[in-house]
């Protein structure tokens, strides 16, 4: 192939070079659009709504804990510590002391 473009006249060679580089421009703008439409559908969400609606339905998860002071207060026990328990643990109360008590109804209910 070197030989070929050895022997050829300057203005082919130009006019080569030319052709190449339009090639080479459509390849990059193809290429580029295709990655801006990909960019565009994950920032929209587009492939992980799909996700999203497959996920299984996770069960209710009732209230675990309580502060006595303010029944509205509650806490699963699951993710992270709500301010009135982490407030509630530093001034030295213990965890337990602040656990909901369901009767034997209540968790034949919450389990069935």
């Amino acid at each position: 192939m070197h030989g070929d473009l050895d022997s050829m006249a300057i203005d082919d060679l130009w006019n080569l070079y030319e052709e190449i580089s339009a090639q080479l421009q459509r390849k990059i703008e193809s290429e580029k659009a295709k990655l801006e439409e990909r960019l565009r559908r994950i920032e929209t969400g587009g492939n992980f709504n799909q996700i999203k609606a497959e996920r299984r339905p996770y069960p209710k998860v009732l209230p675990k804990y309580r502060i006595p002071k303010n029944s509205a207060e509650t806490w699963s026990g699951r993710g992270k510590q709500p301010q009135w328990v982490r407030d509630q643990l530093r001034a030295g109360r213990k965890l337990d002391h602040f656990l909901i008590v369901r009767s034997s109804a209540q968790k034949a209910r919450q389990t069935g």
